[in-house]
């Protein structure tokens, strides 16, 4: 399948398409690996590139959403995207009858996966965030595109095709605020380029800028797909048999599929223990460590601040848990930034095996360091009235060593 073809036929000829479409063979995870993981890439990497490359401002102030943030934030976006496609997949399919249909699984994957395509694609204009309305009007000719697809793929009546299309979509409206809450559990111009290549051993989709680059590996994709697949059969066979508790744990296991399958994350006690009792000289004032879990997604974070005088520094330990196989697709280690303006310099550097964030003033009144290791655990150091270098220095009261050597606790 041609990708850019295949985008161009459904946006542009959808009832000469759908045909096409329905008698194609194919699993779900080829239709993940040859057209999803990429398409659902365009909204997740243009919205950090516009939130925190570019930012948002006006009348004298803007805004940008921190670079370590934004990293997180699009790929759980990209994560959910894909899951929530799936999602709707399954009630495609449990709703057919309904309407007179006939219960297909595949075709109701292809037929929310292919209908999608408009709003994946109007993503782009989160490139600049003033422009995203323009993606959600574009996300409304995706109703069009399912409409016009939903009599050939689910074999329902055309009279029918309306209100199938009309209950799927408030379906999907709810199941993206459910996703979106999941989400916030996790989130806290020229020289654009986007190049693709199918190299397995290095990343191979890079998107430049010119506040920076970043690329994203897909190797591991594939393998993401067949265990979100083998997850989803699960499940279908728990909803088949009755057992709404088996049934409840393989849909925690979808999830966790697309969280990259190796998702434990560190107790939160262990994140405790490597908050030290003093940091740059001052003394430890107090802590908070915190974890969760959601549809088999995981995570804790640790929160400890250290003042002096006047002085105040504020460490705080995410392990970002379930996300942290993602690390390869995300391609943290490939991140580069170098700016500068108004007195107000990031960088984002590799430095051995972990990337590197700094964010300061040159006047010395705000400095942020952050570090990425390998493993998905993020260090970051903030504080006011300082300038980077006493921040680097108090950073190296932090046993980094010590948590990159530590071993995840294994699956239950």
């Amino acid at each position: 399948m041609n990708l850019v073809q295949r985008v161009q036929d459904i946006l542009l000829k959808p009832k000469d398409t759908w045909p096409v479409i329905a008698t194609e063979p194919g699993d779900a995870a080829a239709l993940y690996k040859d057209y999803l993981i990429y398409l659902a890439l365009v909204p997740a990497v243009a919205g950090f590139i516009g939130m925190s490359l570019f930012g948002i401002g006006g009348f004298g102030f803007s805004i940008r959403v921190p670079i370590v943030s934004g990293l997180v934030t699009m790929v759980v976006s990209f994560v959910l995207s894909l899951v929530a496609v799936f999602v709707l997949g399954l009630i495609a399919n449990a709703l057919a009858p309904t309407f007179g249909g006939t219960k297909d699984p595949m075709s109701a994957l292809k037929l929310v996966a292919y209908g999608s395509t408009a709003g994946f694609v109007g993503g782009i204009f989160s490139l600049v965030p003033q422009l995203s309305i323009l993606g959600l009007l574009a996300s409304l000719y995706s109703i069009y595109l399912i409409f016009t697809g939903v009599p050939v793929l689910m074999k329902c009546p055309p009279e029918k095709a309306m209100p199938y299309t009309a209950v799927l979509i408030v379906c999907g409206i709810v199941a993206m605020i459910i996703l979106g809450a999941l989400s916030a559990v996790f989130t806290g111009g020229a020289g654009r380029g986007m190049m693709m290549g199918s190299s397995s051993g290095a990343p191979d989709v890079s998107i430049n800028t010119p506040g920076g680059s970043v690329s994203i590996n897909t190797a591991k994709l594939e393998d993401m797909a067949k265990k979100m697949e083998e997850a989803g059969k699960r499940m279908e066979s728990a909803q088949a048999s009755g057992d709404t508790a088996a049934a409840g744990k393989a849909a925690a296991d979808v999830m966790g599929a697309m969280m990259g399958g190796s998702g434990v994350p560190f107790a939160s006690q262990d994140l405790k223990s490597w908050l030290p009792e003093k940091l740059g000289g001052l003394v430890r004032e107090s802590f908070e460590v915190q974890s969760g879990a959601a549809m088999g997604i995981a995570g804790s974070a640790a929160h400890a601040t250290y003042g002096g005088g006047e002085q105040q520094i504020r460490l705080t330990i995410t392990d970002i848990g379930g996300l942290g196989a993602l690390m390869g697709i995300a391609a943290w280690a490939n991140m580069t930034v170098d700016k500068e303006s108004n007195g107000q310099v990031e960088k984002v550097y590799k430095q051995g095996q972990r990337t590197i964030r700094e964010e300061y003033r040159k006047d010395g009144s705000q400095a942020e360091y952050t570090v990425v290791l390998g493993n998905g655990l993020i260090v970051e150091l903030q504080a006011e009235q300082s300038n980077i270098d006493k921040v680097k220095q108090a950073m190296s009261g932090v046993d980094l060593g010590k948590m990159e050597g530590a071993q995840r606790p294994p699956k239950s």
